[in-house]
């Protein structure tokens, strides 16, 4: 029986993209689902325009409708004139189905010549700051992005960033982790803010984040609202032991 290659169960259509070496940023849901925010602010500031999908058999049985219109739920968007290319997804990817997307991405991003890559994620931690912690794939690209990031001296990247950063090291590709640093599993557009400025530092971009911080302070008003209701409607429970929780 002949083996059943990532192919076979990972397609990427898309239209031929102008880009010639293009920067491709990556972002998948995950923590705080910073890589889905900071990715579709970039679309929206810099008009991205949809350029094709990436379907498979592990994903999900749904379409996404944007007004009206049927896409599918990984997208691929250019900016041409600026050399930029965007993978976003709004749904999550199965671990175990990491490592054949990865290797079909990657394969697609070494076609399409991609100058660099950026995989871009969350990480919880109980600081309450909003660093960006970076890693990258060759010691140039780490002193590229050392005084611009908080270097993530020991850990793991998990899920499909950690796979696609994997593949690009196997492969020698230029690429980027940046880590946005949040509280918890809430959308959190604060770390997709400080991502963006770290983006900007790092590849000379001009996203503005104006917009999107004023979102980020509009939902957490939102949510601090939601907290208080709920806090006046609850009745007492009993006191429950806390345990630490560590990832």
């Amino acid at each position: 029986m002949a083996s059943e290659s990532a192919e076979q169960f990972v397609k990427i259509i898309n239209k031929p993209l102008k880009s010639k070496n293009p920067l491709v940023i990556v972002g998948f849901p995950g923590i705080g689902l910073v890589g889905n925010i900071t990715s579709q602010h970039i679309i929206e500031e810099l008009g991205m325009k949809y350029m094709g999908s990436i379907d498979s058999r592990y994903f999900p049985p749904l379409a996404v409708l944007f007004n009206g219109m049927v896409y599918l739920p990984v997208r691929i968007y250019e900016a041409a004139e600026k050399e930029v290319v965007i993978v976003i997804s709004d749904i999550p990817i199965h671990p175990t189905a990491s490592y054949d997307i990865s290797k079909v991405l990657t394969d697609w991003m070494q076609s399409i010549n991609a100058n660099n890559i950026v995989s871009i994620a969350g990480i919880a931690t109980t600081t309450g700051e909003r660093r960006v912690f970076g890693g990258a794939t060759s010691k140039e690209l780490l002193e590229k992005i050392k005084d611009k990031t908080e270097i993530f001296q020991v850990g793991t990247i998990s899920g499909i960033s950690g796979s696609i950063m994997t593949e690009c090291y196997l492969r020698g590709l230029p690429a980027v982790s940046l880590l946005g640093e949040t509280p918890g599993p809430n959308p959190d557009p604060r770390a997709a803010v400080e991502v963006l400025k770290a983006l900007n530092k790092i590849f000379e971009l001009d996203i503005d984040t104006d917009k999107l911080l004023s979102q980020a302070e509009q939902i957490e008003l939102e949510l601090s609202k939601l907290a208080e209701q709920v806090k006046t409607t609850e009745t007492p429970a009993l006191p429950r032991k806390e345990f630490p929780m560590y990832g």
